[in-house]
């Protein structure tokens, strides 16, 4: 259930056995046609000016979440198409750092390190600028590069000067381990083309008789027989069907596997009783440990005589340090935009049209949590998302640094002569740490990279929902395998671990674990 990030991986790896076969169920349409993709989904830039920022699109998902008792709702959109969002998103290929996955192994899943994962880092991917050494791949379905000194825009240069400038290390790969400091992001977009799991993992496979891709399926509950996974209930064409199967997983994503449990009657029994759903399987940990990375936006008005072309790339440059007195390496993220929103959003309420420079600021690590909840048995209610951001101290002190330190940076001369004013935040804004904090507050939104809410873990974890091989804790036959089994979020966008999650449950089921 699910054809995104780890989902395409599964049915990918599960039927290179002619002995199985392998249903791919997915809400969104499919373009097995490379020809015919739309240009939404095909290009991540190159051939259309900045992303629709409406919240309707036939390939997203538009959930309304909470982020702060201060902020106006928020759009989160996420794949609704063959590909998930590895399909509509912004193609940033980043890795976590090694001591995220070895935490997880720390947390009693032990076959989760970094060096229990690096093998399959390298089987993803093709990377263009350093595949083929210890730590990257040359012959994987997704190709990465980065952008070269020549081919980067006026204020990528800008800041990429300006941080070094404030002593920021050079780190010409974000990827190898131990790196930090600004330099080139890791992108899987070649030639503009964003390179899905839909392109890199199904597009080669798509003629094996033992799979079908099933798109437009809107899947509304899981099958079971006592406390065993049999099938699912899925709506086409109108008409709900039950389909069997002898192997049930869930690669919905964080958002809609936790949900898909939860209309399934798997999940904190209070909250299914009160929804008025028979509880199969009480695990309180499900819809919990909502993890994401808040971030704000910086946004400047450039001058007369200076001039973007529509459809450039928007992200080259990312600066990654550790913020003061974290003991969290790397826990910060920031990177400009070429063609960024002036305003305080890029989705929904507070948005515009307006186009200007812009910086974001990204919490990497956060302290804080939040939770998925039913807002009603109907599969075609959204669930109720609740972030929950910047309500730790240390989550607000190092986001007011990261304000600052795009402040310094807007200072230097190269981003000083781009611009003719900065828009957001206001100096009134910016006065005392009390009014810098009500200013985010209102405007922190998410970065897209929302996992942990079916976290993996020993069974001495109460909140975990599966285990280390994605077994849902309690039932037979039913496995979860997407960014929702991360027990914490990584300091990464979280594409590329997807992607390796649905490498490494595919190993496990192929070994019989």
């Amino acid at each position: 259930m699910g054809a995104g990030s780890a989902g395409a991986v599964l049915a990918t790896r599960l039927s290179e056995d002619p002995d199985h076969s392998a249903l791919l169920i997915e809400a969104g349409r499919d373009y097995p046609d490379f020809d015919r993709i739309p240009e939404e989904v095909k290009y991540g830039y190159g051939r259309m000016d900045a992303p629709s920022r409406s919240p309707v699109s036939d390939h997203r998902w538009s959930f309304v979440a909470r982020y702060t008792d201060e902020a106006l709702p928020g759009i989160v959109p996420r794949g609704k198409v063959v590909g998930g969002s590895s399909a509509v998103n912004a193609q940033i290929f980043l890795r976590g750092v090694p001591e995220d996955y070895d935490n997880w192994a720390s947390w009693g899943n032990d076959k989760w390190s970094f060096q229990d994962l690096l093998p399959y880092f390298r089987m993803v991917e093709t990377d263009i600028d350093f595949g083929g050494d210890d730590f990257h791949g040359s012959e994987g379905p997704i190709i990465v590069r980065r952008f070269k000194p020549k081919q980067l825009n006026p204020d990528q240069i800008a800041f990429y000067e300006a941080a070094r400038n404030l002593k920021y290390a050079d780190c010409p790969d974000h990827n190898a381990p131990g790196t930090t400091g600004v330099g080139p992001t890791p992108l899987n977009n070649p030639g503009g083309i964003r390179w899905s799991v839909a392109i890199g993992y199904l597009r080669p496979i798509r003629d094996r008789e033992n799979l079908t891709i099933a798109p437009r399926c809107h899947v509304h509950r899981v099958l079971f027989d006592g406390k065993r996974a049999v099938g699912v209930a899925v709506e086409t064409d109108g008409k709900v069907v039950e389909v069997k199967g002898r192997r049930i997983i869930l690669a919905a994503g964080a958002i809609g596997s936790p949900h898909l449990l939860l209309l399934s009657g798997v999940g904190p029994a209070d909250h299914l009783d009160g929804m008025g759903l028979p509880v199969v399987q009480d695990l309180p940990g499900v819809g919990e440990n909502l993890r994401d990375h808040p971030q704000v936006w910086l946004s400047w008005r450039t001058r007369e005589d200076f001039h973007q072309e529509p459809g450039i790339p928007g992200i080259q440059m990312t600066l990654r340090y550790t913020a003061e007195g974290s003991d969290l390496e790397n826990d910060m993220l920031i990177h400009p935009g070429s063609r960024g929103v002036i305003g305080a959003r890029a989705y929904g309420h507070g948005s515009t049209d307006e186009r200007g420079l812009v910086m974001v600021v990204c919490i990497d690590l956060a302290v804080g949590a939040g939770s998925l909840r039913l807002r009603g048995p109907d599969p075609h209610i959204q669930p109720m998302l609740d972030y929950n951001y910047l309500q730790e101290e240390f989550d607000r002190k190092r986001m007011r640094e990261g304000v600052r330190i795009c402040l310094d940076i807007a200072k230097h001369e190269g981003w000083d002569k781009l611009v003719k004013e900065r828009a957001t935040p206001a100096d009134a804004d910016l006065e005392s740490d009390a009014a810098l904090d009500t200013w985010m507050k209102r405007w922190v939104q998410t970065s897209h990279h929302v996992s942990g809410t079916c976290k993996m873990g020993p069974e001495t974890d109460e909140m975990a929902v599966v285990d280390q091989f994605g077994n849902v804790r309690g039932l037979e036959n039913l496995r979860v395998a997407d960014a929702s089994i991360m027990p914490d979020c990584i300091r990464a966008n979280t594409n590329a671990t997807s992607i390796v999650i649905g490498e490494r449950v595919a190993a496990f089921i192929g070994e019989g674990l």
